[in-house]
């Protein structure tokens, strides 16, 4: 058995074709979706980047006990698990964050792993002395920075050295996963994982998929919206919409590279095919952009699945059941036999192709600090602290790491060992309080929040979710589902009490 797994990032569900999206034609999206079974109900766990990827990994939700970081001592990943069962495990990637201090762990779990450089901020490039003038006058002022170590300074400097198509990091994945495929396509039991940053923020995608979506904007390069509340032109917002288009349009493409790979050497015989995000992305929807700074609305949290399997499932075929990332990792370790550990809250999804799975009550959901949301498929409930700012919560973790940097000795000198949770193998770890001056409080933790309200949202006739419902029985029914299913995700007490639930 073979399983490639295609992980894209910010890739929006509802922008997609067989998800009834009509402004961007994607249409190896839906090539893929002929062969595959389209999810429906396939929803995010822990949020934003590694978090996502640590429920991706361990088969279970990190939001309730931690904010970004590392993989744990005690923490399953689900290559480390292949590996043990002789399978092998391949790793393509240009997400620089795997390479920052608060991702440092899940890159070395696999078999061996390629990283491309040059996305985003990642500190690629050496230029001393950059053309500043230049710069200056080519980008917009609001991504534009002369600081050494910004995102936006980086990222202008590697955008000096990606001028051909072939140059984007992105193309560059897909062709190391092109040679991956050429040099293995005779072996048996691997596992390939092809990961792009596209398309994520900035939007930069090459001329001819750009030179589709025409604007008004006669300005400098603008494609890099500020997380936050729209406050643009709508010639402005338009060419932010339009470069994400035009980014989506070549992940499309990449994509159909792959198919085409499928075609030609029959892999849709012995190998799986599952494609997917970690999480949606606001395009003034809600009055925002981006995420982390308001209530994870449907288009940041429902987000796309394909899964094609050589054995089970019917091509063409969608499933309503409810699912979410950390499903991932036992579905991954089931394409291959491999028994699911204990510790995996997640469930294998091959039981949904071959029509016997379980219904599922619910999900929850969120950013660390933020709202605990929770999901019927019908319903969907955000439920807040009463005060963001004098909640009391703690990190749980033996990898005090936040995104760029350690935890601060400020926040260490606090830390206290707490005994042993459930998962943690019968380990105690550390239990660090989040303080105000806490690298992460005001980037992606309680201090980054511009939304706190409490709220229900009936899908089914609401899909936009425009009106929040009065109903009090409904809220109850749906805080008790919330309830149920964090003791099941061993949430901490504290989780309880800042959102007045019973323990």
């Amino acid at each position: 058995m073979k399983a490639i797994f295609v992980l894209f990032d910010s890739l929006n569900r509802h922008l997609l074709e067989p998800y009834g999206g009509t402004r961007i034609p994607t249409p190896n999206f839906t090539r893929l979706a002929a062969r595959a079974t389209t999810f429906d109900r396939h929803y995010v766990g822990s949020l934003p980047c590694m978090p996502a990827r640590r429920d991706l990994h361990t088969g279970r939700l990190s939001f309730l006990h931690r904010s970004w970081g590392p993989l744990e001592p005690f923490d399953d990943s689900f290559p480390v698990l292949l590996f043990q069962n002789g399978i092998y495990s391949h790793l393509i990637t240009d997400h620089a964050h795997y390479f920052e201090d608060g991702g440092a762990t899940y890159h070395t779990r696999y078999d061996t792993f390629e990283f491309v450089r040059g996305q985003e901020g990642d500190p690629w490039k050496a230029m001393v002395q950059p053309p500043w003038e230049r710069l200056r006058e080519q980008y917009h002022p609001r991504q534009y920075s002369e600081a050494r170590r910004s995102y936006h300074a980086r990222h202008m400097i590697n955008r000096e050295y990606i001028r051909e198509e072939n140059d984007f990091p992105s193309a560059r994945c897909f062709a190391h996963g092109f040679d991956f495929l050429n040099a293995n396509r005779a072996a048996d039991g691997w596992f390939l994982q092809i990961e792009t940053f596209d398309p994520h923020e900035p939007f930069y995608a090459p001329p001819r998929f750009r030179e589709r979506f025409p604007t008004a904007w006669n300005g400098p390069i603008r494609d890099w919206p500020r997380y936050g509340k729209v406050d643009e032109l709508p010639e402005e917002c338009e060419e932010l919409r339009a470069n994400y288009y035009a980014l989506v349009a070549f992940c499309d493409a990449l994509l159909g590279k792959l198919l085409d790979q499928f075609d030609a050497q029959n892999l849709w015989d012995d190998t799986a095919l599952i494609v997917s995000t970690d999480h949606g992305f606001l395009l003034g929807e809600h009055d925002f952009w981006a995420k982390n700074r308001m209530s994870l609305y449907e288009e940041i949290s429902h987000i796309p699945l394909f899964f094609h399997h050589p054995e089970f499932g019917t091509p063409g075929a969608r499933s309503t059941a409810l699912t979410q990332t950390m499903d991932l990792a036992a579905t991954f370790l089931d394409i291959f036999g491999a028994a699911v550990p204990d510790t995996m809250q997640g469930r294998s999804m091959l039981p949904i192709l071959r029509g016997r799975a379980p219904e599922r009550p619910g999900i929850i959901f969120g950013y660390f600090g933020g709202a605990v949301n929770v999901t019927d498929g019908r319903y969907v409930y955000h439920r807040y602290p009463r005060d963001l700012a004098s909640q009391n919560i703690f990190q749980y973790t033996l990898m005090p790491q936040h995104i760029w940097q350690p935890f601060s000795l400020e926040e260490l000198r606090q830390a206290q060992l707490a005994p042993p949770m459930p998962f943690t193998r019968n380990t105690p770890v550390l239990k660090i309080p989040v303080l105000q001056t806490s690298p992460i409080y005001n980037n992606y933790g309680p201090g980054a929040l511009l939304e706190n309200e409490t709220r229900l949202y009936d899908l089914a006739v609401d899909p936009g979710q425009h009106q929040p419902l009065a109903n009090e029985t409904e809220k109850h029914r749906m805080a008790e589902l919330m309830r149920q299913l964090m003791r099941g995700a061993d949430a901490p007490q504290e989780s309880f009490i800042r959102l007045d639930l019973p323990a």
